[in-house]
């Protein structure tokens, strides 16, 4: 846990100082600001989601994660809690950026193949250089995405302590499953995923990313059944 310990200090650090800048920033910078940084998600996104090598799958995985999400309702419940943190943690104006800013950073901190493979790394072999790699990658993101989104970004610590710390407890059970083509399309998915938070945050669509976020384990499930069919 040492190294997803780290990576949540660096992504709270980085939005504290986010939020220094932010302060002195006004609505046209702002507004100027929130479009840069949707172009980079969206490159982020596009990044990940190119190196797919099965397509057919990754459409599969946003058809059978959307029906799934939907049915649960994650976009709602993130949003509830946004809400709730705001209450606790804000002054009241960010009602329009919060649960975007929690949103938007947990993605991008959570689906990448730097999460899967360094939480993976520190938990079986106690090796968390990745983690610290991927630490001040998001360190400086979240510098970025908090003087424009604000302190939702902070909060986006709490996942990805979650997601890194079970795979990284993890580590001996799921590491068989993890092959490398199975990180590849997780991570694809998930690039394909932050598009879709891009397009929000340039076009104030709606697109309802978080109900697709169960998007990301298919192929988790895909590769081994495929394996134990045909194999």
């Amino acid at each position: 846990m040492i190294g997803t310990l780290i990576n949540c200090a660096a992504i709270v650090a980085g939005a504290l100082l986010g939020l220094l800048f932010r302060k002195g920033m006004n609505k046209k910078m702002a507004d100027t600001v929130m479009q840069g940084v949707g172009l980079c998600v969206m490159l982020i996104g596009l990044t990940g989601a190119l190196k797919t090598e099965n397509t057919l799958l990754m459409i599969l995985s946003i058809v059978i994660g959307g029906v799934v999400g939907s049915l649960i309702d994650i976009d709602d419940k993130m949003n509830r809690l946004g809400a709730f943190a705001q209450r606790k943690l804000s002054s009241g104006d960010e009602n329009n950026t919060f649960a975007q800013g929690f949103v938007t950073a947990s993605l991008v901190y959570c689906v990448g193949a730097m999460a899967v493979v360094g939480a993976l790394d520190s938990g079986i072999r106690g090796d968390h250089t990745t983690l610290i790699a991927k630490a001040a990658l998001d360190g400086i993101t979240a510098i970025v995405f908090a003087s424009s989104l604000g302190i939702g970004v902070m909060l986006s610590a709490v996942p990805v302590l979650i997601y890194q710390g079970a795979i990284a407890l993890l580590g001996t059970v799921i590491a068989p499953l993890l092959s490398d083509i199975v990180v590849q399309e997780m991570s694809a998915v998930g690039g394909l995923l932050i598009v879709g938070i891009g397009v929000n945050m340039l076009l104030k669509q709606e697109i309802k990313v978080a109900n697709l976020l169960p998007a990301i384990l298919v192929p988790f499930i895909y590769y081994p059944l495929y394996q134990l069919i045909v194999g």
